[in-house]
């Protein structure tokens, strides 16, 4: 495949990786942390190398044409053994140190975690961890792309087991669903409440996770009534505001009710439902030091009981 004889630059096979998941140059250039227009020339230069075309225009994105598909595929198998080789040489050294990035929901991200990072910088002074966060499917991305080691994300936003064979998942802990109600509302007295006494209620959701909250909405389709819903955001605490304020009502799974108000009262929803929340790795590499211990530290510091009853 490679027309002219030179060997494609390692970034720029990266770049055309990200091109194939982003689809768009500012997209690229976001991630890579360079310019649309530095992506443009690292792709024209990769195709000089190869001698073919590798994208095309379409409206506004680019697509990747037959030989850049191909190419991805032979990137992809590169960058792995690269990896493969850089955690033999890691778990021969057994350093826990250098860089490490982990993508996390925000739930995770602002409830244990923090404590998971603290420990780590106790332990492992010479390990630099970066907490990004973000959704589950774009998590999963920045690890394929290299860009992310450890994602933290729940099973209802997304199923790990569409990663078998690629990654592996640790089981963190259970994150139970609890109802969210204004203070002095009816059902205030209520040990556990039902979706079924939910049914007249307006709801505001979290849209942060857009199957998460399509899972809620499923939920009470599947008893027989369509929730109405008067909000929809992606911040917890435009969630948490519209209910204080008595606007609204919400199901929000435990992790996120950490620093609920007191306008708020918080109920178990019957019957009990969880959500598992998990760590995913690349394959093989729970072997490199670092990972491994990054792993331990989040079962560990993962809480065990989210019961608010």
């Amino acid at each position: 495949m490679i027309g002219r004889g030179n060997r494609p630059d390692f970034f720029r096979l990266r770049t055309l990786r990200e091109l194939s998941r982003r689809e768009t140059m500012a997209a690229v250039a976001d991630a890579l942390g360079i310019s649309s227009s530095a992506v443009s020339q690292q792709i024209a230069q990769l195709e000089d190398e190869v001698g073919i075309p590798l994208v095309e225009r379409r409206g506004r994105g680019v697509m990747l044409t037959p030989a850049g598909q191909r190419l991805v595929l032979h990137a992809d198998r590169i960058f792995a053994v690269v990896e493969e080789a850089k955690t033999d040489i890691a778990e021969l050294q057994n350093i826990v140190a250098g860089d490490l990035g982990i993508a996390a929901q925000p739930p995770a991200a602002s409830s244990f975690i923090p404590a998971a990072v603290r420990e780590l910088a106790i332990h492992h002074p010479h390990l630099n961890i970066v907490m990004t966060t973000m959704g589950p499917a774009e998590g999963v991305a920045a690890l394929r792309a290299w860009q992310a080691d450890i994602v933290v994300a729940d099973d209802i936003s997304f199923d790990p087991h569409t990663l078998e064979g690629t990654a592996d998942t640790l089981f963190l802990c259970r994150d139970q669903l609890f109802v969210l109600l204004p203070a002095g509302h009816r059902l205030e007295s209520e040990p556990v409440i039902e979706l079924a006494q939910l049914r007249d209620e307006h709801w505001a959701l979290d849209v942060a996770s857009s199957a998460y909250s399509m899972t809620i909405r499923k939920a009470c389709r599947d008893i027989g009534f369509e929730p109405v819903i008067n909000g929809f955001s992606d911040s917890f605490e435009v969630v948490f505001a519209l209910v204080e304020a008595g606007c609204s009502i919400s199901v929000m799974p435990g992790l996120a009710l950490r620093d609920f108000g007191e306008g708020l009262t918080v109920k178990p929803l019957a019957p009990a439902a969880y959500r598992g929340i998990h760590a995913i790795s690349r394959r093989g590499e729970v072997r490199n030091p670092k990972v491994a211990a990054v792993l331990d530290q989040l079962v560990k510091s993962a809480p065990r009981d989210l019961n608010r009853s």
